[in-house]
């Protein structure tokens, strides 16, 4: 149950996007020395909370944000320092580190590089103008190109894009131009997330005003499509409901949250989880910075998963990854739900591997399906399965926890 995962979070951005409700604080000046200090001390008082007397054995460790290309070229340098001690980075397989194109430089790549970072993450989200500047974007067309060049350029060998689908029709933003646009930078990695109202975003008050109007779900579906048949004829493996990777280039990191596994997130708005119990930070940078500062428990709150909620995230977690569910563990009543999956063109088996996974039109009904599997034997014993009224929900949704 100790984690060999750790999420670190770099919560600083020049600009908050028209979309996002993520742990963010807007500074023009990324206090990085405080930054890496309340981290340290984070991770100094979970580990005598917990009883963690070794240093933590990590496989992975990912720094995202916020915008930790903002922090600069000795950010990830300093950080180590500050995890010393605490934390084992020699086994480290996966050093990820997220980049907005128009704060990556030179510098940032090198400085990155020397400190171990082998992964990189731009947030690209598209490369035409009018959407990039409706969004709140700070680079424009051409800026992941640059990045990239830059990246490769410092020996970085694992390149990954996002890119946001389902924006808004009134921009005239041309999906398949982007995706020849990603294709044409050849990175390792994709991830591809729709567009959705968060509580609060100046997205949210527009959408209440009627300024701006979303794509139907039809429309949406049918951009998600285009990304997953475009992407894997291009080679790439379509291996979770949001990502894909050429092959042997999977995100090792995300993998752990989807598998189940236990995982350290430090930082405001950080998640960890060390089964049964979950725990999450304060979202704000400076209520989370003067709690470790002054000694408390910087956490906002925590739950314990177990029974049916148990029973339901593992299958869901399941279900959104190409490895699937296994077959034998399935019950007759979940053996007929999923043969009508199969018909339906949601759902395939692979006879060799024991396992049935989704397919992308699956993945659009993730949070349905997963639904369904779970109560299908309460359900059947009724009068058969009913089908939750969830709509498109699960494919491209991006989280904090889930990144």
């Amino acid at each position: 149950m100790i984690p060999r995962h750790l999420y670190v979070h770099a919560p600083f951005c020049a600009r908050r996007c028209s979309y996002c409700d993520f742990a963010v604080d807007v500074a023009a000046e990324p206090p990085v020395e405080p930054w890496a200090e309340a981290v340290a001390g984070e991770l100094g008082r979970v580990r005598r909370e917990e009883g963690w007397s070794a240093p933590l054995e990590l496989d992975t460790l990912y720094v995202g944000g916020g915008t930790p290309s903002l922090l600069g070229p000795e950010a990830m340098a300093r950080l180590r320092a500050g995890l010393e001690g605490g934390v084992d980075l020699n086994g480290v397989e996966e050093f990820t580190a997220e980049a907005n194109p128009e704060s990556f430089t030179a510098e940032v790549a090198a400085g990155w590089r020397r400190a171990g970072v082998n992964r990189l993450s731009f947030g690209a989200q598209t490369f035409h103008a009018p959407s990039l500047r409706w969004m709140g974007r700070l680079h424009g067309p051409d800026g992941p190109g640059r990045a990239v060049e830059r990246a490769r350029a410092a020996g970085y060998d694992n390149l990954g894009l996002d890119l946001i689908f389902a924006l808004p029709p009134m921009l005239g933003r041309d999906l398949a131009d982007d995706l020849d646009r990603v294709l044409a930078l050849e990175p390792e990695h994709v991830s591809v997330y729709g567009l959705t109202v968060e509580k609060g975003t100046p997205l949210s008050r527009w959408v209440a005003e009627r300024r701006v109007e979303l794509p139907d779900e039809d429309r949406y579906g049918e951009e998600y499509l285009l990304v997953a048949d475009r992407l894997t004829a291009a080679g790439y493996l379509h291996y979770e409901v949001s990502n894909f990777a050429l092959p042997g280039r999977e995100s090792r990191h995300n993998g752990a949250y989807w598998r189940g596994v236990p995982y350290l997130g430090l930082g405001n708005g950080a998640h960890s989880y060390v089964p049964p119990r979950r725990w999450w930070n304060r979202r704000d940078w400076s209520a989370y910075r003067s709690a470790v500062a002054t000694g408390e428990a910087p956490r906002e709150s925590e739950e314990e998963v177990s029974g049916e909620a148990e029973a339901l995230e593992r299958i869901w977690l399941d279900l959104r990854t190409r490895s699937g569910i296994a077959l034998s563990g399935l019950s007759e009543p979940q053996g007929a739900l999923v043969r009508t999956w199969e018909r339906h063109g949601w759902a395939e088996a692979a006879e060799a591997a024991g396992t049935l996974r989704l397919t992308a039109e699956g993945w659009l009904l993730l949070d349905r399906l997963a639904v369904e599997l779970e109560g299908a034997a309460e359900m059947v014993a009724r009068g058969g399965p009913k089908a939750a009224d969830s709509g498109l929900h699960g494919a491209g949704k991006r989280t904090e926890e889930t990144r």
